[in-house]
């Protein structure tokens, strides 16, 4: 940097023909804008100014190197422009990581939102599963369900995720419904394959204050969100679904929640990122339009007044 404030120095009391006016456009004093093109020729090992009292002109050497130097000062001028201009305008690449789990589901049409509004931003989304390393992907911002990112990343929830026993209308008029978490081993159901594992997930139940986990022996299973919802949609087996894909269903009739006094609200839906400081506005600006589109947005969990109904039904159902 030292270099680069003496070059810039040497070409301005070049072109103004004086070490004193170059030292007024630089805001420093004269005898430091003298100090630092001397030091400057002590490094190139040439003289780069005749120097007399009156005047200030240019050795032949300082002449080569003004003309080297000029091009490049230009392109540094044109560089540090363009970077504080990204900083103040929604423009240019945003990438961002999500799971495939969240992308239909809930993900894309906000994606899709946010393109329309800021056309000038180029959004480039990767769907993938597993945890993503931002640094290493060049991810600007994560989308996750489930825990906290690891520490060194900014974590905002949007979303509590609940699991809820669902079934279509269509099963229990063939099979009943189950009135008890043990009565779910004579039902069909669903399992969901973990893609970081490749092992059957568990289903986890609200038992007074305790959690407690149960292998489920599936009639089917999939790694796939969407499909294990429409396998339930489709009436071919009871699943325990997240809310984010299954509370339209519920609302619409299309899915009966089952067992409500045993649904779980341990995970959540997080936006993570690093350090806000600093980042182009389109990161931030995409930062905020998420939370203002997903954050406690209730046509994706029950909130309570919901799950108070839900459970009231559930229990009236239990009761016929």
């Amino acid at each position: 940097m030292n270099e680069l404030r003496a070059i810039t120095t040497f070409v301005r009391a070049a072109t103004l023909g004086n070490i004193r006016k170059a030292a007024v456009d630089q805001g420093i004093s004269p005898q430091a804008a003298s100090h630092a093109v001397m030091q400057l020729e002590k490094s190139l090992g040439v003289r780069l100014f005749h120097r007399t009292t009156r005047r200030l002109s240019l050795t032949e050497e300082g002449q080569r190197f003004l003309d080297a130097v000029n091009p490049a000062l230009a392109h540094l001028s044109n560089a540090l422009i363009d970077a504080t201009r990204s900083k103040d305008e929604v423009a240019g690449v945003l990438r961002v990581s999500a799971p495939r789990s969240l992308g239909l589901s809930m993900l894309w049409p906000i994606f899709a939102d946010f393109s329309a509004r800021y056309p000038q931003v180029q959004l480039d989304v990767q769907f993938d599963d597993r945890f993503t390393d931002l640094v290493a992907e060049r991810a600007d911002v994560g989308v996750r369900a489930g825990s906290p990112p690891a520490a060194g990343l900014i974590a905002r929830q949007l979303l509590p995720v609940q699991l809820i026993v669902c079934a279509a209308p269509s099963y229990l008029e063939r099979h009943g419904a189950p009135v008890s978490i043990d009565a779910l081993a004579q039902h069909r159901c669903t399992g969901y394959r973990r893609v970081n594992t490749g092992k059957l997930a568990p289903w986890e139940f609200q038992v007074g204050k305790e959690l407690i986990y149960r292998e489920v022996a599936p009639s089917l299973c999939t790694n796939d969100v969407d499909a294990e919802v429409h396998a339930v949609l489709s009436g071919l087996a009871i699943g325990q679904l997240a809310s984010f894909a299954a509370v339209r269903h519920i609302r619409s009739g299309a899915l009966v929640p089952l067992l409500m006094q045993h649904v779980t609200q341990r995970e959540g839906v997080y936006l993570f990122y690093r350090h806000r400081a600093g980042e182009p506005r389109r990161v931030r600006t995409f930062i905020d339009f998420m939370v203002e589109q997903l954050a406690g947005n209730t046509d994706f969990y029950l909130d309570r007044a919901a799950l108070k109904a839900a459970r009231a039904a559930s229990a009236s159902g239990r009761a016929r």
